[in-house]
């Protein structure tokens, strides 16, 4: 018991000193775990910790971490995502394994060992790979669906390379292995032989009990799940829910491993399967830490295993031999990416990312020397290879951020439409704000002369028949060929602060005529805009955060009416409100350390309390009008009190 509480206390110091670390200083939590793993090597040495061990154990934070991926990518969306895991994913196996197994014959090494070499660098890391792209918010970009394309291609090719190895072995290296069995790579295995039922079978047996474990996987998610779920919510007991998910992973992932599948693939399907289930959400938010604790043990345990002592002996080597394979990968990637156009940073986000090898790199090798199919030497030295590859991956990731940065700022910028319309308003944006403004505008016969300066954004909008014109709103003489002298109202959507600021500044001083209505992300950008001049700011989200408010009220069981009339004189209060706290607004000086702001803050909302909560008359003076229409003189009142404040 001393023993486990002591390695537990290790990991999880290690895990929370280094992640926030390497998070701050912008390395990411993958290379934060890695680096924790190397620090604890020397420490699990004295204590002679199998970290092996420890690592087959932390390799399930893999599976469910694919049970996740499965459960957010629904049956339909892996079918239309079919053309790229096949031929993009294939291509990528079979190139790399190709050349690999190329220079593997120019090194004069057997065919059986090229085989196996070439199969096992042409994976890559599963674990690091999707981790960091849900960190960085990329898996929806083209470089990362591209990636996970991939990624699942080269786990499902895990299946046929376990079949196929047992088929190299060589009764030379088998002769040689009799007397290393107690060697470093042997170690990574072992385990599981107990559990190979089905090893004695021929190969046609062993596929038909593939399927039926497939078969069963799939009949389990479709059918059995939501009656066992069902049955266990009614306990109201959440500890047995989280005990249900893990069992239902722990299982399958059981079942593939007596059909001699990769668990992870069984995971995986299983939460394909589930993809629609009601029970998803729930599923996925009780995996989930468990999940990312064993893929943060084993990144550790990654890191901890890295053999210094050959890495020492045949430093160049491995290194020339790690910097070779990602160089291999990074051209067959690049090629492909070329050919199945992914374009732009995507094209290097997809290169550097998949240039690694992979976590079943580490189980492959165990394989190769257990079935005699490589010398331990070898398959240590490849190892090494296999965790060294994984320890620069982060890096790969760094300098992928590099190049789209050194990309964003050399791109040289595409040629302004021509614009040959001069309306009176101007959209300045056209996403998901800007696209709003401009078809209700259009919707009631107003003509726009809409800027946008993303290409692809334009190419799928003139698709539709929507005319927009390429350039960037911030430059005077795009403005200028739009029309801004003539124009009497400019709506500036871009989705850039210092950009929305700068564009306001500029209109406002030069073409002071112009109404101008800026979008703003936050109250404070609010004080950044009244300074230059703009006194019609629409924060993205307040609107919305007041009808949710409006719900509130009502669920509260106050009328309808009521909770219109409450938060129109909430919001007629915040105008004030942020007139007031602009005028003492210091844009150098953060708020709660300017005095001025944090008293008028202060003052103003006491005074918003007693007004709204009974003690003022703002809400009685709303109230009289009731549901009855506003008069012509309160239209112009309001409308002239809109110019004057900051609009919500």
């Amino acid at each position: 018991m001393g023993d486990f509480l002591l390695l537990a206390t290790l990991f999880l110091t290690a895990g929370v000193v280094a992640v926030p670390l390497a998070s701050r200083l912008g390395l990411g939590s993958v290379l934060g775990y890695l680096l924790a793993g190397i620090v604890l090597s020397p420490i699990l040495g004295l204590l002679n910790v199998d970290v092996i061990a420890i690592q087959h154990f932390a390799e399930f934070g893999v599976v469910m971490m694919l049970f996740i991926v499965g459960l957010e990518l629904e049956p339909r969306r892996l079918w239309d995502m079919r053309a790229r895991l096949v031929g993009l994913g294939g291509l990528q196996v079979g190139l790399t394994a190709a050349v690999v197994i190329g220079v593997c014959l120019m090194l004069d090494m057997p065919w059986r060992q090229g085989v196996a070499i070439g199969c096992i660098l042409a994976l890559s890391s599963t674990a690091i790979v999707i981790q960091t792209l849900n960190e960085r918010g990329l898996m929806n970009s083209d470089g990362g669906r591209s990636s996970f394309s991939v990624l699942l291609f080269q786990d499902i090719a895990v299946i046929f390379m376990l079949a196929l190895f047992p088929l190299l072995s060589s009764p030379d290296i088998l002769a040689d292995n009799a007397g290393h069995a107690a060697g470093a790579v042997s170690d990574h295995g072992g385990e599981g032989a107990e559990l190979a039922p089905f090893a004695g079978l021929p190969g046609w047996g062993r596929g038909l009990i593939s399927l039926a474990a497939i078969a069963l996987v799939v009949g389990i998610g479709s059918y059995l799940t939501r009656p066992l779920f069902r049955f266990i919510a009614m306990a109201r007991l959440r500890e047995l829910f989280t005990a249900a998910a893990l069992m239902l992973v722990v299982g399958i992932a059981l079942l593939m491993t007596l059909a001699g599948l990769s668990p992870a693939l069984g995971a995986f399907l299983a939460g394909v399967v589930l993809a629609n289930s009601e029970y998803r959400h729930e599923l996925e938010s009780h995996i989930d830490p468990f999940r990312g604790l064993l893929l943060g043990l084993f990144f550790i345990t990654v890191g901890a295993a890295v053999d210094f002592t050959l890495l020492a002996e045949q430093l160049w080597v491995t290194l020339g031999l790690t910097l070779g394979l990602i160089v291999i990968k990074a051209v067959i990637l690049w090629g492909l990416s070329v050919v199945f156009r992914i374009g732009g940073a995507d094209r290097w986000l997809f290169t550097l990312g998949l240039a690694q090898a992979g976590e079943f790199g580490f189980v492959l090798l165990t394989l190769t020397v257990s079935e005699a199919i490589l010398p331990p030497m070898v398959a240590s030295q490849l190892l090494l290879v296999v965790a060294l590859s994984m320890l620069i991956t982060p890096g790969l990731f760094l300098l992928n951020d590099k190049i789209s940065a050194m990309m964003a700022r050399a791109r040289t910028p595409q040629d302004a439409d021509e614009i040959d319309s001069k309306a009176r308003i101007i959209v300045a944006g056209h996403g998901r704000v800007g696209g709003i403004v401009n078809r209700m505008l259009r919707a009631y016969g107003h003509e726009t002369t809409v800027l946008d300066y993303s290409s692809s954004q334009l190419e799928m909008l003139r698709a539709f028949g929507i005319k927009v014109f390429f350039g960037d709103a911030t430059r005077p003489d795009l403005l200028h060929a739009a029309g801004i002298e003539q124009a009497e109202l400019l709506v500036v959507a871009i989705d850039n602060r210092d950009q929305i600021t700068e564009l306001v500044r500029h209109v406002r001083r030069h073409h002071p005529h112009v109404h101008v209505i800026a979008r703003a992300v936050s109250r404070e950008h609010v004080y950044d805009l009244y300074a230059v001049g703009c006194r019609d700011m629409i924060r993205e989200t307040f609107d919305s955060s007041v009808r949710i408010g409006r719900s509130a009220f009502e669920a509260l069981g106050a009328h309808p009416f009521d909770a219109e009339q409450m938060c129109r004189a909430y919001v007629h209060e915040d105008r004030k409100i942020l007139r007031e706290m602009a005028e003492v607004y210091d844009p150098e000086i953060p708020n709660h350390k300017n005095p001025p702001f944090v008293a008028r803050a202060r003052e103003s909302r006491e005074r918003q309390q007693n007004e709204l909560s009974g003690g003022g008359r703002v809400l009685g003076a709303m109230n009289d009008r009731r549901w009855s229409p506003p008069t012509p003189k309160d239209v112009r009142v309001e409308r002239d009190q809109a110019r004057s404040d900051p609009d919500e």
